[in-house]
């Protein structure tokens, strides 16, 4: 794991007292890798003390349905540490993944995956790959605020915030910065998604301003996704949103060679996570031959982070000597490279046995290089003027002729507001909608105000008062519609804070 970030200070602490670590040993092969790798770190002489807490799978069995108590919490935020095996989420009971609740609960915001080719030692089709993903870890669809609204239509909130943006775009050129990285890409959707993707790109092409010894670019998702897929060697830093940045740390870490031989460290402004990327193998528990590399990784990862970089060296390089002499767990063994193939605990003493040696074909760990610690300001708020134009009204509606509905809502004899345009899925369907448009029983009704000149490329809209909206909304259900759900359609220093419909 190649990355000696520091968000705060405080966590390089006097060399002669050991620094508390919240230790979970995890599910499945949790304990095992767990086991394998404390022991390294302990011969090492990693200046840590575990204070060991339970959650996970456990907890979430015996009635804890957020899978954590409050003592792992209180160990979590008083040692500001946290190095976690993986967990497993009981499947079919509506249990929320424990992963998500600590990032987002700790305010865990950047999520920093490196990936590394190790080639010939791990197959990849890649050997010159060597690129880092910076996701952001908060916010996005991962919000998880989801609604079913009709008989047929569910809706899943996509959440973009500009301090979001800020943080985890800065952290990227800074990580770029301290460790010598020379571009760094964006990969967005903003061709769809002109707002909230759009914003990202946006704060993306500002936040660039400020490192111009660094090369940007900016990629669209799915092309981005296929072109990393194929020539990843091409690329150096990514910085993505959630959801994007899930997909593609996986697809770098396969292409890699192996997402079990990655760590992921989980960076916030008080607290700090680290972990190994792959799930908790319930099939292989118990039988020895869990691989403990990417667990090994993430200890790199979080013994650099809190200031002791040459134990992470030391850990690193002994790891890359025994890959290079062909010590395998099955999951890499290859017959033609290997020389034995071992498990889960002789893989552990073979690295112990190495320390203090360094790769010879491997590049060699230098941690210790890191050019200073990363430093987020605080996000800053610029007031701006906000003023109501409209409203969507959505409503849960059982006809299927979009003008029947239209030719009805604008009818409505409502103070100062009339009917704009209708869609469904995001479709202009009325005025002029076309036949072929498939609807569902999710209509949107956009109404606007009286005075507004829609007859153009961009409409100017006119301010209303929400007291226009309360007797819409009134008016509608004096008529027995059905009203799910409600956006109010605002401007912000007079640009428009809404997406045009499809079509419109």
């Amino acid at each position: 794991m190649n990355t000696r970030v520091l968000t705060r200070k405080q966590l390089i602490k006097d060399v002669k007292t050991p620094v508390k670590i919240a230790v979970a040993k995890g599910d499945g092969i949790g304990p095992e890798i767990m086991k394998a790798t404390l022991r390294i770190l302990e011969v090492a002489g990693a200046n840590i003390e575990p204070e060991f807490i339970e959650l996970g799978e456990k907890m979430y069995l015996s009635g804890n349905s957020s899978g954590i108590d409050s003592s792992a919490w209180e160990a979590i935020r008083s040692n500001k540490i946290i190095f976690k095996a993986p967990i497993t989420t009981p499947q079919g009971k509506g249990y929320k993944s424990l992963n998500v609740t600590l990032r987002k609960s700790l305010g865990l915001y950047a999520n920093v995956r490196p990936v590394t080719a190790l080639y010939p030692y791990v197959h990849t089709n890649y050997p010159d790959m060597d690129l880092v993903i910076i996701r952001e870890n908060e916010e996005d669809l991962y919000a998880g605020i989801e609604h079913r609204q009709t008989q047929d239509v569910y809706q899943c909130l996509k959440l973009i915030t500009r301090p979001g943006c800020e943080r985890i775009i800065r952290y990227a050129f800074e990580y770029a910065k301290a460790y010598g990285r020379k571009k760094v890409t964006c990969m967005v959707k903003d061709n769809i998604m002109k707002l909230t993707d759009g914003l990202f790109h946006k704060v993306f092409d500002e936040i660039a301003l400020e490192y111009p010894e660094i090369e940007k670019d900016t990629q669209i998702i799915d092309i981005g996704s296929a072109r990393l897929a194929a020539k990843p060697e091409q690329y150096d830093v990514i910085v993505t949103a959630n959801l994007y940045g899930d997909i593609i740390s996986d697809i770098a870490a396969e292409i890699g060679g192996s997402v079990g031989m990655c760590g992921s460290a989980n960076i916030g402004q008080e607290v700090a996570m680290f972990e190994a990327i792959h799930g908790s193998a319930p099939d292989i528990a118990g039988e020895g031959i869990a691989n403990p590399s990417g667990l090994i990784n993430a200890a790199v990862a979080m013994l650099a982070h809190i200031g002791q970089a040459e134990i992470a060296d030391k850990v690193k390089n002994a790891w890359l000597v025994t890959l290079e002499q062909g010590y395998h767990t099955a999951d890499i063994y290859q017959e033609e490279i290997s020389s034995k193939k071992v498990g889960t605990q002789e893989f552990a003493d073979k690295v112990i046995a190495n320390l203090g040696q360094t790769p010879k074909n491997l590049n060699r760990s230098v941690l210790t290089h890191g050019n200073g610690t990363i430093q987020i300001p605080e996000y800053v708020r610029y007031q701006q003027q906000k003023e109501l134009v409209g409203v969507d009204v959505f409503l849960d509606w059982q006809g299927d002729d979009p003008d029947e509905l239209g030719k009805s809502l604008a009818g409505l004899d409502v103070y100062k507001m009339k009917l704009k345009m209708i869609t469904n899925r995001g479709v202009k369907v009325y005025p002029e909608g076309l036949k072929e448009t498939y609807c569902t029983d999710h209509w949107r009704c956009r109404f606007v105000g009286v005075d507004a000149k829609i007859n153009r490329s961009e409409p100017k809209y006119a301010h209303i008062d929400f007291e226009q909206v309360v007797a819409l909304l009134s008016r509608l259900n004096h008529l027995g519609y059905d009203v799910i759900k409600t956006e109010n359609l605002y401007e912000f220093d007079g640009k428009r804070g809404f997406s045009l419909g499809q079509g419109e």
